[in-house]
């Protein structure tokens, strides 16, 4: 599983900071989830033992499938926590990723209305990653609060700070990766297989044929994540030769 991160001045930098963004979500958690969260930092800062037995807490993690939500749900669920995937649906998604969903305990929902939306954006030639995000998380958030759980996670590697965890309305948003200062060759090792490094779902990649203009926010991601240190920069030189290539 992961391990401390070791002398690197960046992710130990970003673990502190953390720390404080914990804290400013305390009163927003239950004891048993804020302090199993802090002993997860402070195991990351300083190679600290965790006690790793059920904390009887329950986290929604917004499931891909990919490296990084399946970094979340490895992660959580070694840390103790009750996690249960959720899943939401969409067109561009093989039947190999719902079933290796569903083989994690994944529950499958629907956005209603999204292909129409995503449609209309590529139409425009507008970017679509953004929405698409949006409406993936608004339809996470809905079912974590018909079922009453408090945290969502996500596997976003980028967010950092005060963003890594943070209170939205009534629910918390727990960033996982980023929280623990976790890069993606740290998550591709956590699947234990082979991964193809590739930019884009299919329905991305069809949006950045019919406007190739798109291609530049796709670079300019990557290079986020390589300013982050989130992406060692062979990995981020293989996905911009990937995204121009498409």
């Amino acid at each position: 599983m992961i391990g401390p991160a070791g002398e690197d001045f960046v992710k130990r930098y970003r673990l502190e900071y953390n720390l404080e963004a914990l804290e400013r979500v305390r009163e927003d958690l239950n004891e048993e989830a804020y302090s199993r969260l802090k002993a997860l930092v402070e195991y990351r800062l300083r190679g600290k033992e965790l006690d790793r037995s059920p904390v009887g807490v329950r986290v929604v993690v917004a499931f891909s499938g990919g490296s990084d939500s399946t970094t979340a749900l490895k992660v959580l669920r070694w840390a103790g926590f009750e996690v249960v995937p959720v899943t939401v649906r969409l067109p561009q998604m093989g039947e190999q990723v719902v079933r290796n969903a569903l083989g994690e305990g994944a529950v499958l929902i629907e956005v209603p209305g999204y292909l129409e939306e995503m449609r209309e954006r590529i139409a425009k030639k507008a970017p679509i990653c953004g929405r698409c995000h949006g409406m993936v998380m608004n339809a996470v958030e809905n079912y974590a609060r018909e079922k009453g759980i408090k945290i969502i996670a996500s596997g976003d590697l980028l967010s950092s700070g005060l963003i890594s965890i943070y209170k939205k309305d009534d629910l918390v948003i727990l960033n996982l990766p980023a929280f623990l200062a976790m890069d993606k060759e740290e998550a591709i090792a956590m699947l234990g297989r082979d991964y193809e490094l590739t930019f884009g779902c299919p329905l991305w990649k069809e949006a950045a044929k019919k406007a190739p203009s798109l291609k530049r926010f796709g670079i300019q991601r990557v290079l986020r994540e390589l300013r982050a240190r989130a992406l060692k920069p062979g990995m981020a030189e293989e996905l911009i030769l990937d995204i121009l290539r498409g």
